[in-house]
């Protein structure tokens, strides 16, 4: 005789990665503004914030974002958990950290060309942010005037006020990103809007 067995499928579910990633980003961001506006010194308190919350927690959102089937969350947060990563090499290079023969053989023009690069990732990622949301859309618009500074800055043009300019825009994309990792976070646990973050723009998609 045979025998059936009905069997359920388990529908398992993903959590919304972006409260986390922005979260990450506004930490690093805060704590980095913070040396760039004069209010803090040093690097070697900054490179715990960049390794684990904007390296590890913004890589992590991108891959939770991934299962989401979402490319432009998974290009933003991997991109720039790996910037963070990259930075806080640098930052150790400067230190001394890995020995005086890297240390002394820097050239600050690289870091520009890579700022440069990441600026021009930035641009085109504005251009999508438009279709998620407003909040998103303006830390996007913050984050080229930040590669805009740091490029300049790092090939010594105008340098007071280009580093001024990446400090600025660094310590708005923190607080813009701490407003909109609390507004998902509420929003979606509340299940209404709680801290409204705009409609997209509808430009490009209707």
């Amino acid at each position: 005789m045979e025998t059936t067995e009905s069997s359920t499928q388990i529908k398992i579910t993903t959590a919304d990665p972006s409260a986390l990633g922005l979260f990450g980003l506004a930490m690093v961001t805060f704590v980095a503004s913070s040396q760039k506006l004069g209010l803090t010194e040093g690097l070697s308190y900054i490179l715990p914030w960049a390794f684990f919350l904007g390296g590890l927690a913004q890589l992590f959102a991108a891959v939770l974002d991934a299962k989401h089937n979402n490319i432009f969350g998974t290009t933003a947060f991997g991109a720039f958990g790996l910037f963070w990563f990259g930075v806080g090499t640098t930052w150790l290079i400067q230190l001394g950290f890995f020995g005086e023969t890297l240390a002394v053989n820097g050239d600050q023009k690289q870091l520009g060309f890579a700022f440069v690069g990441y600026l021009i990732f930035c641009i085109f990622m504005t251009i999508g942010a438009m279709e998620t949301h407003k909040v998103l859309f303006f830390i996007f618009v913050f984050i080229d005037f930040l590669f805009i500074g740091l490029s300049l800055s790092s090939f010594g043009i105008m340098y007071e006020l280009t580093h001024m300019l990446a400090g600025v825009a660094e310590m708005c994309i923190a607080l813009l990103s701490f407003y909109g990792s609390g507004a998902i976070v509420l929003n979606t646990h509340f299940g209404h809007v709680v801290l409204p973050i705009g409609k997209p723009f509808g430009i490009f998609k209707k």
